[in-house]
């Protein structure tokens, strides 16, 4: 009988704290008997309280098996439903390098069969380091997106030359005239003239060519690939579905003077549910649809249909990590007496940099023990720095946490789905240290990077040691 209501008082945890539900990206994590935050690989489980016991914080911990499986999921549903509907094309994923560029995180999506997309000539230098050292297969694929400076081409024109199939996605006419000697495949971007209802929904849109500018473009020298990104967060199918038909109608006429153009990418724009608040988009019913439609659409217009190339990045690498930072203490709010400040350790301006940048992110916060504690409090959270901005309030609203005792002082913050662009996009203010990187993997527990010291920051700033 006691061990039915153990598991009861379990099952109710997890559903408070939201843990548990594919849904919301947490189907990995559940709550142990003493409260405390725990993450399952197989039979495998790491607790969150051992490993801040022994790396103390601010930390990011990373599930390498978290991002493999999704790398995995996403490429066997495509290839299922290219069989089940008869579709002739092919799919395949490409690694976002700006959503992590850590090793750590670029190495296990590559052994699950992705692809690679770069932005920039300093990740494209990263490719030559991991062709160099035999890190993958040379049937790999690469699309260079972003701005292209001669030393960007350089190493384009270089690696193609060593035989790698890499893709440089042309934006403009100035890109175009440069790379109209390349003697590799290109893509053309374009930026579709329609918006859908997402984040990322401008008026004016600098990447690509307009509709107009690429019906006059004509014929492009060993153009295989058709390239656009609608959006930031798309939390609807029509987001996806309404400039997938509008790219296929592009494809069809830019065939009829490119007769190798085969592919298509959607770029990226997947959403995460980051602040668990309501279920997203089916994947398995997305993908389902895109297929239909590209194969509707493409027989209606008598073309070939395209292979489909995918770029979601936040979807893949957020929900694999987590960061765990040291709660403080708290603080009475002035005119607010229901709801406490707590502070953290770190830092949102440094730590979670999109809570505060033009993406203004929500999170999901937990704590890693008490979780089980009967007394809970409503809180806005504070960050380490001097700065007004770095805090939390969840929009005005409350984040939910377990209270302060007597009994009880030590609690451990944890933030859901920090995966993507938050190391990056971090920074030293007011000197705060870079969090330390944990990898969890196969029953292991392994630090891959440790937090920055006071000494390593102020080399960063110029203090070397006495200047004479």
């Amino acid at each position: 009988m006691a061990n039915k209501k153990t598991k009861k008082q379990s099952k109710n945890l997890k559903k408070f704290w939201k843990l548990g539900e594919d849904e919301f990206n947490t189907q990995y994590f559940d709550v142990n008997a003493n409260g405390e935050l725990v993450v399952k690989e197989g039979y495998y489980q790491y607790n969150i309280m051992d490993i801040v016991k022994r790396y103390g914080t601010v930390t990011e911990v990373f599930f390498p098996f978290i991002l493999e499986n999704r790398v995995r999921d996403l490429i066997e549903l495509f290839n299922a439903y290219i069989k089940i509907l008869n579709y002739k094309g092919k799919f395949y994923y490409h690694y976002v390098m700006k959503s992590n560029q850590s090793r750590e995180f670029v190495l296990p999506a590559i052994a699950e069969g992705a692809h690679i997309e770069v932005s920039s000539a300093n990740e494209l230098s990263l490719v030559k380091k991991m062709l160099e050292q035999d890190k993958f297969n040379r049937k790999i694929r690469v699309t260079c997106n972003g701005p292209k400076t001669d030393q960007y081409i350089s190493l384009i024109e270089e690696l193609r030359g060593k035989g790698l199939l890499i893709i440089p996605i042309i934006e403009n006419s100035g890109e175009l005239e440069r790379l109209k000697k390349f003697k590799g495949e290109v893509g053309l971007r374009v930026n579709l003239d329609l918006k859908v209802d997402a984040h990322w929904d401008k008026k004016y849109n600098h990447f690509g060519f307009d509709e107009d500018e690429l019906a006059k473009i004509g014929k492009v020298r060993n153009l295989s690939m058709l390239h656009y990104h609608i959006s930031t967060q798309n939390e609807k199918i029509e987001g996806f579905i309404k400039p997938l038909k509008r790219a296929i109608e592009l494809y069809a006429k830019l065939k009829q003077h490119n007769p190798n153009l085969d592919t298509i990418n959607f770029g990226g724009g997947m959403a995460v549910p980051y602040e668990k608040r309501k279920k997203l988009i089916s994947v398995k019913n997305l993908v389902n649809q895109m297929i239909k439609v590209a194969k509707k659409e493409s027989d209606k217009l008598g073309v070939k249909h395209p292979n489909l190339v995918c770029e979601w990045g936040s979807y893949f690498t957020a929900p694999s990590q987590i960061t765990i930072f040291k709660i403080l203490g708290e603080k009475a709010i002035f005119k607010k007496a229901d709801t406490k400040w707590y502070f953290i350790d770190g830092s949102f301006i440094s730590h979670l940099t999109d809570t505060w940048s033009p993406v203004h992110h929500k999170w999901h916060f937990v704590t890693a023990n008490h979780l089980n504690a009967r007394r809970l409090q409503k809180v806005w959270l504070a960050g380490s720095t001097c700065d007004s901005d770095d805090r939390y309030t969840s929009s005005g609203n409350y984040v939910l946490l377990p209270k302060f005792t007597e009994e009880m002082t030590d609690l451990y913050l944890v933030a859901f789905d920090t995966g993507s662009y938050q190391y990056t996009l971090g920074n030293n203010h007011c000197l705060l240290s870079k969090p330390a990187l944990v990898v969890c993997q196969n029953g292991a527990v392994k630090l891959s990077r440790k937090r920055q010291t006071a000494e390593e920051i102020g080399k960063l700033f110029g203090w070397n040691g006495e200047h004479k």
